[in-house]
Parts: structure tokens; sequence; C-alpha cells
């Protein structure tokens, strides 16, 4: 049964798949979400990404119907029934069903849904050439640590970016860096590699921290501050990190060459690095 769904407990076809059109999270975006995919089976770091659901679901006051280890349960037999070896994972928990009003409703269960697909890499030839990213002003709310279905500023940036024939779009916050619209983004300046740090504005990666671990344990420079936008247009290479993109190389933003305008040498020894992790596990 591919391409599968959960909701509420019930396993179902996608297209089969239904919840009400009272519920929150269609209302008001008032829910959380995480994207996961497995390798050859094997989820990646399950672990973390539940536990910043679980983080996430507590900033905006949701509690999770399902403990970790249900949820996890769960996922394991969502893996199994869709009969994939790499699966894209897709986790979104609402505050539930309930008439419309802004305030939190009384005695609502929430609505957890989970959808199961047949992982698609990205081409090959991104990953061996290089993609173009753009930059666009950071219209989003204060909270970017939480990773809320609040996410028409990132499909706006995305559609920006494909109208410019270029694969992302780099949010930019009083003159820095955060992140991207569905990616964080890793500048090589010099000896050092430079991601800006986690906080309210940036939602921390899970492939952004292995990426900054294995970095460190192979003798790189690694470091967590504050880049301007200025500075990426003169790093030698750029970078974007995310559950689906892995470690992706960026040659030109703006328009404007990054260093030789192809793949740096520090971007694809952190590539093949991650690879090798995956590999091993």
């Amino acid at each position: 049964m591919p391409n599968i769904a959960f909701v509420n407990g019930k396993w179902s076809s996608i297209s089969a798949a239904k919840v009400s059109v009272e519920d929150r999270g269609f209302q008001f975006g008032d829910g959380v979400y995480e994207l996961i995919r497995t390798y050859q089976g094997e989820v990646f770091h399950l672990d973390e990404h539940l536990s910043r659901l679980e983080a996430s679901a507590k900033e905006i006051e949701i509690t999770l119907p399902y403990t970790g280890s249900r949820l996890e349960k769960i996922i394991r037999l969502g893996c199994r029934k869709s009969g994939f070896t790499d699966v894209k994972i897709y986790i979104q928990v609402t505050r539930g069903a309930a008439p419309r009003l802004h305030s939190f409703p009384k005695k609502v269960k929430p609505t957890v849904v989970m959808t199961f697909r047949e992982f698609e890499p990205l081409p090959l030839k991104l990953r061996e050439e290089g993609v173009a990213i753009i930059s666009t002003p950071d219209i989003r709310w204060a909270r970017c640590n939480v990773k809320s279905l609040n996410l028409l500023p990132n499909v706006m940036g995305r559609e920006q970016a494909l109208r410019a024939g270029a694969f992302e779009a780099i949010f930019i916050r009083d003159g820095k860096v955060t992140e991207g619209a569905g990616s964080n983004l890793f500048a090589v300046l010099g000896k050092k590699i430079i991601t800006p740090p986690a906080g309210p504005y940036i939602l921390s990666g899970i492939t952004r921290e292995v990426v900054l671990r294995i970095g460190k344990e192979n003798g790189l420079e690694m470091v967590e501050k504050e880049l301007k936008l200025s500075q990426l247009y003169s790093a030698d290479e750029l970078f974007l990190t995310g559950t689906t993109v892995e470690v992706l190389p960026v040659v030109r933003l703006d328009g404007k060459p990054i260093g030789d305008g192809r793949p740096g040498e520090k971007t694809k020894f952190l590539c093949r690095a991650f690879q090798e992790q995956i590999a091993s596990k």
C-alpha cells in the first residue's frame, strides 16, 4: 500500500485520508510539523526529529496525544506498510477541530496526520554542478525556531526563487542572513565554515547539526556566528543543508558567481563525509 496516510489512528491511502474542515491547522495554521526520511530503511535521526516535534508543540501549548515511543512505533510501521526502501515521512500535529474562534478551544483533541511517500533524491547533476540561490527579505514571525505550519513566507520565497531560475531563497533580516526557505546555509570564508547561530530566527535543522559535528570531527573550523549578506557575495564557498538536500553546493547568489562558480573543496569534502557516515550506519 504505497503512499499511505495515518490520521488519528486510521490508516488509508493518501487520497482517502480526511480531516475536518474545522481543523485549526486548516483554519489558522495552528500546529507543528516534522519532515523525516529514511536511508535504506533506517530512519534518519528519529529521536532528534521527535524531540524537536515535542519542543515545537510545547512552545505553542499543544500536548502531543502520543508518547515518543508510540510515535516511533507508528512511524516504523508506516515505513513497513509503504514498502519503500527510502521513505519521506511527514508528520503534522494540529490543535484539533473546533468551531472557528481565535482563542484555544476547550476539551479538543489534537489531530495527528502522517504521510509516507517514496523519497525521491535530488538529481545528481545538482550535486555535481551546484545550484543558484537568491536573497529575499525575511518577513516571517519572530519564533522561527518553532517548526510551525505558518509557512506562507517560505512558500512565497521559494516561488520567488523558482521564478528567478534559482533553487532556493535565503532570508535576510536587518542585513543578516537567517536561513533558507527550506534549508540552512553555510559559508566558507577562508579556513572558517560559518553558519548563523541557532536562535529565534532560525530553525536549526537536524542535518545542520550533523554537518557541524562531522566537520568538527574532521578538524574543520566550524563556527556558528552572524553572517551578513555582503559576506556571502565574497565567500569562497556556500552550501545548503537539509533533510531533502543533504549537503548541496551553491555556485551563484543573486546572479553572481560564488568563488570560481563551481562547488568548492570543503563543500565536496563535507558532502562525501556525510554520505560515508550514512553508509556506515
